[in-house]
């Protein structure tokens, strides 16, 4: 009621072989581990740059693709290094605020204010990012630039599957923004946010 064992016996040649190039695992059940990778994509470019007076919108995205053999599947987080995020000096961009407890649908901020968000994208993001074409954590859909939320210095799991993806691996995009608002002064400077993506094993 409490356990169960699998055995085997009177195999030949068993054990583990290594190389340069390769490792063979063989006999019974030698092969129950799993691996996963995921891609380094190069740092992201706000564009077009945001004027400190007239205020203005900047936007980037950057990809990340996760590789797993692993038959639960994989999880993948994203976190801030600090909080407000995009910084500058003493200077920053708020941390973007939804209206509600899910992502906004459509981004917004007042006049006054300028904020700094984002949104993922991808066949398995979350349901927390999904949509039904007018709201988020609702329906199935992936309409492109909708469902921003704020970054946070705890992880927010923004894709996660249950089964592997192996060889070809998943891909899941995630978008920035940064606006400034017409009636917000921003002090000029290069702001920037680390944020850290981790990929786990299920």
């Amino acid at each position: 009621t409490n356990y169960k064992i699998e055995d085997t016996v009177g195999e030949i040649a068993t054990g583990e072989s290594t190389s340069s190039s390769y490792k063979l695992k063989a006999g019974y059940q030698q092969m129950q581990e799993t691996v996963i990778s995921i891609t380094s994509p190069s740092d992201v470019t706000m564009s077009p740059a945001i004027g400190g007076v007239t205020g203005g919108t900047g936007d980037g995205s950057a990809v990340w693709t996760v590789i797993t053999d692993s038959p639960a599947g994989y999880s993948l987080t994203i976190k801030a290094s600090s909080s407000p995020a995009l910084r500058f000096g003493s200077y920053n961009f708020a941390d973007y605020t939804p209206a509600g407890a899910n992502p906004d649908y459509s981004w917004s901020i007042a006049s006054t204010n300028s904020e700094f968000g984002f949104t993922p994208e991808g066949n398995d993001i979350v349901q927390k990012y999904k949509d039904n074409g007018s709201a988020c954590n609702t329906g199935s859909g992936g309409t492109a630039d909708k469902c921003w939320d704020a970054l946070s210095t705890s992880a927010k799991t923004i894709a996660q599957s249950t089964s592997a993806n192996h060889p070809s691996g998943t891909a899941s995009t995630v978008k920035f923004r940064a606006e400034s608002g017409s009636s917000h002064i921003q002090v000029n400077g290069t702001y920037t946010a680390t944020t850290t993506i981790t990929a786990i094993t299920l």
